[in-house]
């Protein structure tokens, strides 16, 4: 699906579970470019973080050498992390960026200091950001598409069933949640099809009342609560206007990452 894609990483436990996550979208002759910002420019701690990155380099191409990919490690050195995650996606013309939202649930100040939304907001390239809980699953049972829309965009369908393809015989589920028209109204019938690669795709509809649509603080409750009626698997979230602003937010990806018992993939084009 794609032929480069950046991959930002902070620690070196993330290189592994974020190279596996990324092969999973690589084109067979694609590259995965591994990146590691030290976050400061004075010497003496650029020097020290600079020798400590060999543990971040290292599990890159080891990695890259297990998953039978290329893998291209780089370490620079900047204020501005956003920034020159932006700046080295431009100069390599990536595809894609792969992201993952961190930070501690017990924290109530759970993802303080985050680049993910600056790079939702300014990136040329697709933007996908994974929770904690897309990089420890070992398999995907289904993938969810949630949309506020009659249907989600091509682009995230089609990144769906590049997951589902990795992952037999997971099946590609569409999660269209819209508001009722009366007050008993209940879902519509489900569709199912084949897609044209074998994957099963099943199209479901929640109904729910226009005054808790509108309150946009609910909505990641909304999406997990059909989810939830799916038995979970892993959530894709797409960029889409929903109450006439955009929904994929810092406060909409904090609130969504902080509740979700289940992976979350959320994704702009």
């Amino acid at each position: 699906m794609y032929r480069q894609i950046l991959v930002p990483v902070q620690t070196a436990s993330e290189v592994e579970p974020m190279l596996r996550f990324a092969s999973m979208l690589l084109d067979a002759d694609g590259e995965i470019r591994v990146l590691h910002v030290i976050p400061t420019t004075t010497l003496p701690e650029v020097t020290r973080e600079w020798r400590a990155s060999v543990n971040i380099v290292v599990p890159a191409h080891e990695t890259g050498a297990a998953l039978d990919v290329r893998v291209d490690p780089e370490v620079r050195a900047a204020t501005d992390v956003p920034g020159e995650i932006l700046e080295s996606a431009e100069s390599h013309n990536v595809d894609a960026i792969l992201l993952s939202l961190g930070g501690d649930r017990r924290s109530s100040r759970f993802f303080v200091g985050h680049t993910a939304t600056g790079i939702l907001q300014h990136s040329r390239a697709d933007v996908l950001v994974l929770n904690r809980l897309a990089l420890a699953a070992p398999k995907l049972p289904r993938i969810l598409v949630s949309t506020f829309r009659d249907q989600p965009a091509p682009k995230p369908m089609l990144l769906a069933e590049e997951l589902a393809v990795r992952n037999p015989p997971a099946p590609v589920i569409t999660l269209t949640l819209g508001s009722r028209g009366r007050p008993n109204e209940e879902p519509s019938d489900d569709l199912e099809e084949t897609s044209t690669r074998g994957v099963r795709i099943v199209h479901r509809h929640w109904l729910f009342s226009e005054a808790t649509l509108g309150r946009r603080r609910r909505l990641p409750e909304i999406l997990l609560q059909a989810a939830q009626r799916e038995r979970y698997g892993l959530l894709l979230v797409g960029e889409e206007e929903q109450g006439g602003s955009a929904l994929l937010t810092r406060r909409f990806l904090e609130e969504l990452f902080r509740a979700a018992p289940c992976p979350v993939l959320a994704f702009r084009d």
